[in-house]
């Protein structure tokens, strides 16, 4: 990727190369035919780093790496910003009282696996391009059967499905989240009961046409089951908030030329 001619960075003087930079862009995405979008990203990073390890100095922290496991181990640098985000950001771990409200807030994200009846016809196909799309005809051909004369999907799974559920019209029975590939399932979540899907499913193993024959949307979960995933939740939050925090607070200290971060999104 090329990168269109930018300056160095400067931070409270220090300077980053341009060099440094467009090796760093190398691991930001960007649209296409746009690299300034992975260099700013780059610098911005940099720019980061660089701060943190003034802020390290600053605090005449001493950098003492720590094994990572799987034979790697903490660089110097990796250690100090390690070290200075230890010493400057204290987010607030939630409370009893925080977990409850934000249970309160959000009770239906909380709720157990839907549980599904479905049945399907299985055109069978290897990972191969044109069987694929053999198997994706197929499926379609008996859709549009299926369209006219919905109450023949049983006789038809028997006559034409490649899955072993065929002998029984293509009853699945119940099914929760994991059970099936997960196109099958994501088809299974947008279906009304009693209807078929428009569309052959492609996965792994074909194409499918599915039925939904019955839905039961899970229980909301009691506080004390949904307790660990609401504090993990709110220890993500909290730890983001203060990271924004301490890099608002660097930048705001700070002397930056070569790139902006009014703008960083």
């Amino acid at each position: 990727m090329r990168f269109p001619l930018q300056p160095d960075v400067l931070v409270n003087a220090e300077r980053i190369p341009a060099r440094l930079i467009a090796a760093e862009a190398q691991n930001h995405a960007a649209p296409p035919g746009k690299p300034g979008h992975a260099w700013r990203a780059a610098a911005r990073a940099l720019a980061l780093r660089a701060l943190l390890l003034q802020e390290a100095r600053r605090l005449g922290l001493e950098p003492e790496p720590r094994d990572l496991g799987a034979g790697r181990r903490e660089v110097p640098e990796e250690a100090l910003i390690r070290a200075v985000i230890e010493r400057r950001m204290q987010p607030v771990p939630p409370d009893e009282d925080a977990c409850r409200a934000f249970y309160a807030r959000h009770e239906a994200h909380f709720r157990a696996p839907a549980v599904y009846e479905a049945s399907h016809i299985l055109i069978a196909a290897p990972e191969e391009a044109a069987a694929r799309t053999r198997a994706d005809a197929a499926a379609r051909a008996l859709l549009g059967v299926l369209a006219t004369h919905p109450q023949d999907f049983e006789d038809m799974a028997r006559r034409h499905s490649d899955c072993p559920s065929g002998a029984n019209g293509g009853r699945l029975g119940q099914l929760c989240a994991g059970d099936t590939a997960p196109e099958f399932e994501a088809a299974l979540g947008g279906l009304a009961v009693g209807t078929i899907t428009p569309e052959p499913i492609a996965t792994r193993y074909g194409s499918h046409i599915v039925r939904l024959d019955a839905r039961e949307r899970g229980a909301i979960l009691p506080f004390d089951l949904a307790r660990p995933r609401i504090r993990e939740t709110l220890e993500r939050l909290a730890w983001s908030h203060a990271a924004r925090s301490l890099v608002a607070a660097l930048l705001e200290d700070a002397t930056i030329t070569g790139v902006d971060f009014d703008h960083a999104a």
